[in-house]
């Protein structure tokens, strides 16, 4: 059996990000080491455009993720993982990033592009901790400090783990994350990396 095949078998010949099923093609996911079922999802020519060039994004088109992320296919969870985090600043996206939970290999597969393509694109900015370790989005954090949160009535404990976080692009002291249902916008210098 082909891989395209077994893709086609895998998926029930849809896309396995927006179900879609016209045009579809074998998508390598990278960093990979060859094509195999494990490393490749059949997608269709909408979302491959849109993955290629991010600067036709369809935010509409994306929110099929809200089914697709819940696959048990590795190689479709770090996709709809990047896309979603290519959407934080959209409440939705960022909703469903913190409901997504990867094991650790595969979280590990889905940042590995994230981080290098973060690093090229923002060379200036660095985002650290309050001990100097680099941070990355989707990181998990806790808080070192309690932290009264303006205008949500609410004070974030000192030893909260904060989950999935993003970062600021334009400011190197913030990170945003969810706390107590809130996305709020933290300091880096009251939070810690967790291993």
């Amino acid at each position: 059996m082909t891989l395209v095949n077994e893709l086609r078998d895998r998926s029930s010949s849809a896309c396995e990000l927006c179900h879609s099923s016209e045009n579809l093609s074998v998508y390598d996911v990278p960093p990979s080491s060859g094509q195999s079922t494990d490393q490749c999802v059949l997608l269709c020519a909408i979302c491959v455009g849109q993955i290629d060039d991010p600067k036709t994004i369809d935010l509409h088109h994306w929110r099929c993720l809200n089914d697709s992320m819940w696959t048990q296919v590795p190689a479709v969870q770090v996709m709809a993982w990047r896309m979603l985090n290519q959407l934080s600043q959209e409440p939705w996206a960022r909703d469903l990033l913190d409901t997504l939970y990867l094991e650790d290999e595969v979280l590990i597969w889905a940042q590995a592009l994230t981080t290098s393509s973060t690093a090229s694109d923002e060379l200036d900015i660095k985002h650290t901790d309050s001990h100097g370790a680099q941070l990355m989005t989707g990181d998990t954090v806790t808080l070192i400090k309690d932290l009264n949160v303006k205008g949500a009535g609410f004070t974030a404990k000192r030893g909260t783990a904060v989950r999935g976080i993003s970062l600021v692009a334009d400011n190197e002291k913030h990170i945003e994350g969810r706390i107590n249902g809130q996305q709020i916008v933290i300091l880096t210098e009251f939070v810690k990396k967790s291993n």
